[in-house]
């Protein structure tokens, strides 16, 4: 093997200039989307010594460990003293990118700080290894070219003397750089990672940014103008990344998507500042919407591992119209306690009651707890869905060690065997909760180790109480999804893929199955079908109240005016009616294979074929809805002349399920039936669903 003089030499002759040309090869993530992106990202900024100190404090906590025969670079136990204590966002997304970035190529760096005689041939303290490692790949990502800084920039002294160590090897770190990547038969040593890794950046660098809008500070309507005003264009998707656009996202009428180059820009304006609209993932989004179409007015919710007060923050601001109550298991830091309070108020939220208990320790029992009917639980989880993880962990508060895992292409087996018996463990005891009817249970991973097989365990094992009802998965309840995620849902999971343009996202919804005996009341019906945007526009809350001064002045039943609330009841009678097919106690004749449109359960419905036995329908009419004193009943059935076929006329007969001839709550209690039914009379040439005849049939 030749000596370090000679083997300089060597290099200095022809192959030199080959050198010069690998080294100036693009590595990084950075560089890579660039090339695959059509977004205008500003030329990256000279990192000051303040962010290389951070980084090397990070990636000291979460570099991989290698076996003692194997170590060559020890990098300490203490953290270089940081005298600087930053919560500026954008200094710790550098800080964190930088050291996620060394962290993916750590073993390339370390055998080029070793191929190069930085080490062990240099005496440097073991507490400034992370320090080199983490500025060497920022040497090599700047091409090997010096660092300039403006001049009013503070220096320290730990990095300036690194900075004149690396620049002392320049020439033998190139070469180093240049042998790696032709050993491993590689046009950069970005081309070295693991697939699993180079897909994460690919799907990172065109991520867009979601955000949900605070409704209960402003209207999305009114966001829209705002934005608008500042030179932003609403589409219908984000594809146009060199432009000041948005779009509404197609699951969450509340969230918009921005594409993720406008991300300093959009953190300066006013509807940020004042928490109008809230940067998210949009898995969370998911699964606060899905809690909420399961709610009635009344319900009380406990959230589990949410991570970022911002998901409380939307179950709060979802739930504004309801009673309800949200509790929240633990606060990692009771020091912080006051802030995450004061943040609350800023955000409009009032509803919200932390618990210091951990969830295993809360029991069913617990006085506090007997009014929650939904669990919303976001256990720890391996995340590999998540394309942007450095975005993730600022966003959720999510622990450092994701990114070691993530560096790796996903967390080695015996930590995964872990997560698995801890989401378990967490699902089997929500399941515990008498009172509760309705889990849901959300991750960020891939793996059907979390997710799948996770549901059906606990499905298997749950224990069969005699009093209570048993758990079931039941479909995606989210009001907007479209025909082909309602098809590819008929296991009833719900799963996002990671993609250029979202997260992973994995959903699964467990309710009990419906007792025959239960009763419904009117306001959990239209607190229902408010929570699936069956009623746009319409005040729940203020609908009841004129509803209960109607019924002390009036006793006799009021035909409601057709042209005012015609759309409301439709809605209404189609909402009841797929609540009714949930119920079982009633058999009625099959209609002809349709999909009805997305509401409560979204999946694939059987539409009704016509109903030929007119005597069970104006049975069950007179049974249900008795006529008025005044009125005559109608008969429903129609004599037609021999060998004469008449089509039928189409007729939609609503029936409020909100207005009952009864003077008192219990009398109105006592007269709801435990089971709606829906039929449908189809004529000869049915072309729409106003060709169709519905009846809302309550007994």
């Amino acid at each position: 093997m030749l000596d370090p003089q000679s083997e300089l030499e060597f290099f200095n002759q022809d192959n030199m200039e080959e050198i010069s040309q690998l080294a100036t090869l693009e590595m990084s993530r950075e560089a890579i989307a660039r090339k695959k992106s059509l977004a205008v990202v500003p030329e990256k900024a000279y990192y000051p010594d303040s962010v290389y100190v951070m980084a090397a404090n990070i990636f000291q906590g979460i570099q991989i460990e290698k076996s003692p025969d194997r170590v060559i670079i020890k990098y300490g136990n203490e953290p270089l003293p940081c005298w600087f204590q930053s919560e500026d966002e954008s200094f710790q997304r550098l800080s964190y990118e930088l050291a996620f970035s060394t962290l993916k190529y750590q073993d390339i760096l370390e055998t080029i700080l070793i191929d190069s005689y930085i080490f062990p041939s240099t005496k440097i303290p073991d507490q400034l290894s992370s320090l080199i490692i983490v500025m060497l790949y920022d040497f090599q990502d700047r091409k090997f070219q010096p660092r300039v800084l403006p001049d009013n920039e503070e220096s320290i002294s730990e990095v300036q003397e690194v900075e004149s160590l690396l620049n002392s090897f320049k020439t033998k770190l190139a070469a180093a750089l240049a042998r790696c990547r032709i050993k491993h038969d590689a046009l950069s040593i970005y081309q070295i990672l693991p697939e699993t890794v180079r897909r994460q950046e690919q799907r990172a660098s065109t991520l867009p940014l979601y955000a949900w809008i605070n409704t209960g500070k402003i209207s999305p309507e009114e966001v829209y103008s705002s934005l608008r005003r500042k030179g932003y264009n609403k589409v219908k998707s984000v594809l146009h990344l060199d432009e000041k656009v948005f779009a509404v996202d197609q699951h969450c009428y509340d969230v918009l998507i921005f594409p993720s180059h406008l991300k300093k820009d959009l953190a300066n304006i006013d509807l940020f500042k004042d928490y109008k609209l809230i940067f998210q993932d949009k898995s969370r989004s998911l699964a606060v919407h899905s809690v909420k179409a399961l709610l009635n007015m009344d319900d009380d919710i406990l959230m589990v591992n949410t991570g970022s007060w911002y998901t409380v923050a939307h179950m709060s601001i979802l739930t504004n119209n309801n009673t309800s109550k949200i509790f929240v298991c633990g606060i990692q830091s009771p020091d912080k306690e006051p802030d995450v309070k004061k943040l609350f108020t800023k955000m409009g939220c009032q509803n919200i009651e932390i618990l210091p208990e951990t969830f295993i320790g809360l029991e069913s029992k617990d006085h506090r707890l007997q009014n929650v009917k939904v669990i919303l639980l976001l256990p720890r989880c391996s995340g590999l869905g998540v394309s942007n993880p450095v975005e993730f962990i600022l966003n959720e508060h999510e622990d450092t060690s994701l990114l070691q895992d993530l560096s790796q292409g996903g967390p080695p087996k015996s930590k995964l065997q872990i997560l698995v018996q801890q989401q378990y463990e967490q699902l089997t005891h929500a399941m515990k909760f008498t009172k509760v009817q309705a889990v849901v249970y959300c991750t960020c991973s891939v793996y059907t180790e979390e997710n799948e097989a996770v549901v059906m365990k606990a499905l298997e094992c749950q224990t069969q109480g005699i009093k209570i009802q048993p758990y079931r998965l039941s479909p995606p309840v989210l009001p907007l999804c479209s025909l082909e995620e309602i098809q590819l849902s008929m296991d009833k999971f719900f799963r996002v893929e990671p993609s250029d343009v979202t997260n992973g996202c994995f959903l699964s919804i467990l309710t009990r199955e419906r007792d025959p005996s239960e009763t419904v009341s009117v306001k959990d019906v239209l607190a229902r079908a408010a929570a699936k945007g069956l009623l746009d526009g319409v005040d729940v809350g203020k609908s009841l109240k004129r509803e209960k001064k109607r019924k002390k002045s009036k006793t006799t039943l009021a035909k409601a005016p057709a042209h005012d609330n015609s759309g409301i009841q439709m809605k209404i009678t189609e909402f009841l009616s797929r609540e009714g097919k949930l119920s079982t106690s009633v058999k009625t004749p099959l209609p002809p294979k349709t999909v009805s449109q997305v509401g409560t359960s979204s999946q694939v419905r059987k539409a009704g074929r016509p109903a030929t036995n007119n005597t069970l329908v104006t049975t069950l009419m007179k049974t249900t809805c008795p006529p008025r004193p005044e009125e005559r009943p109608t008969n429903l059935r129609r004599t037609r002349p021999e060998g004469r076929v008449i089509p039928l006329k189409s007729v939609e007969i609503a029936l409020p399920p909100v207005m009952f001839p009864f003077s008192s709550p219990q009398g109105v209690r006592a007269q709801i039936p435990a089971n709606n039914f829906y039929y449908r009379l189809v004529g000869a040439k049915q072309s729409s669903r106003e060709d169709s005849i519905n009846y809302l049939l309550v007994k």
